[in-house]
């Protein structure tokens, strides 16, 4: 059974930075793109990041673009993402999620963890 079990969120102030974790289990995560999403209150949840399996290839989404950088330690079976100058805008439920093959793909199906809260305020 796929386990994904996110941490690191909290709240930061505007500028800040968060290191998010992704502890994955019960498949053989180097074989897998991974990925992080998000869900603001009252929106859809949307894809941030993409990673392929052996983290040679990453993507972002333009929002997070030179502010946000996805890696992954497949000793550790871990996925995170570095979190720097945030904006209010970032406030989000921060999900990672396991791809259905070794490259960068997204779907809003895809297995997910719990997900860790972010929120940036003041």
């Amino acid at each position: 059974e796929v386990q994904l079990v996110e941490s690191g969120g909290g709240l930061v102030q505007p500028g800040g930075s968060l290191r998010l974790s992704c502890a994955a289990s019960g498949f053989t995560f180097s074989e897998y793109g991974m990925s992080w999403a998000r869900q603001a209150p009252g929106k859809e949840l949307e894809w941030v990041s993409l990673i392929d399996s052996d983290g040679k290839r990453t993507m972002y989404v333009n929002s997070v673009k030179g502010r946000f950088a996805i890696s992954r330690d497949n000793a550790k079976n871990t996925l995170y993402l570095q979190l720097n100058s945030l904006k209010t805008d970032d406030t989000a439920m921060y999900f990672c999620a396991k791809s259905s093959g070794s490259g960068m793909t997204w779907g809003p199906t895809y297995p997910k963890g719990q997900g860790t809260q972010v929120t940036v305020s003041s």
